[in-house]
């Protein structure tokens, strides 16, 4: 048998040195690119454990993610409470990016750096897009899109002009432009039959009365009428409060006046008129009506 001469077996180890170098920077590539894949997919995973933990009242609270591009490597904290500067601490998930990703751009709602959850519907007003990339090659980019639905993904939402979307009298905000921290009841006035019914506000407050959340059933005229009432938020100030009206197969065609009381006076917030239409109007301390 012929042997490999000297010349040859250099030539072998040449040729394999050649496409060991050509070969470790692509793998250092896709790895990197590997790496931003996941980050992403992580976030999402993680900004829906936080949703579904607010949906689920867990620990009687709301949740969120706050992302911070101020350490290296740039990471995401996952809390509990209204707001991050407000949260309690001692629930922080901290998840660090890898160390070839970073977070490239925050645009979310209201220009901050954080998203929360509504404890009710899942829904979220610090909505937009959180997009990271590779810090050695910048072209490559993963964007995760957050709703004001509440879903999260990889592709954008489909997102309807306000002019052309359908609107629904069943869910109204109203940015008072007044506190109800010190209010102590709603009151609900049916005035064609005529029947009113009052809740007292004072248990579905949070401690901190930052937080206002009530559902209930009243039966008027023989048929089941269901409102929820919450605050999207709530300070010592203003209140943005969301009213949900059930429609019970177009059953709902009661008149019905809503007021807040607040130091003895009756605050007529809202006004649902006597038709399937839910066609309802602001009242005198209801301030900007915003149909959703």
């Amino acid at each position: 048998m012929r042997s490999f001469t000297l010349i040859e077996i250099l030539i072998i180890i040449a040729i394999t040195v050649i496409l060991i170098g050509l070969t470790i920077p692509a793998y250092r590539f896709f790895q990197k690119e590997s790496d931003l894949i996941s980050d992403a997919e992580e976030i999402i995973n993680n900004l829906r454990l936080t949703q579904n933990k607010t949906l689920a009242s867990e620990g009687a609270s709301q949740y969120g993610v706050y992302f911070d591009q101020y350490t290296s490597p740039h990471q995401y904290t996952l809390f509990k409470g209204n707001n991050y500067a407000l949260r309690d601490s001692s629930f922080d998930e901290i998840h660090k990016l890898s160390d070839s990703v970073e977070i490239s751009g925050i645009n979310l709602s209201g220009g901050g750096s954080e998203t929360i959850f509504d404890r009710i519907s899942g829904t979220t007003s610090q909505f937009g897009e959180l997009t990271i990339r590779l810090k050695n090659d910048t072209t490559k980019t993963k964007t995760v899109y957050i709703a004001n639905s509440g879903e999260i993904n990889l592709v954008s939402p489909s997102s309807p002009s306000d002019t052309a979307r359908l609107k629904d009298a069943r869910h109204v905000h109203f940015n008072l432009g007044w506190s109800i921290q010190n209010s102590t009841s709603l009151k609900f006035n049916f005035p064609d039959i005529p029947q009113t019914e009052q809740v007292n506000m004072a248990d579905y407050f949070d401690a901190g009365k930052t937080e206002f959340d009530w559902q209930g059933t009243f039966s008027v005229g023989g048929t089941d009428q269901t409102f929820q009432i919450h605050a999207h938020s709530l300070d010592a100030f203003n209140a943005l409060l969301c009213i949900h009206r059930n429609r019970n197969d177009s059953k709902n065609n009661q008149e019905v006046i809503i007021y807040v009381v607040d130091g003895g006076i009756d605050k007529d917030i809202a006004h649902y008129l006597a038709d399937t239409d839910d066609t309802v109007t602001e009242g005198m301390y209801g301030g900007t009506k915003e149909i959703q």
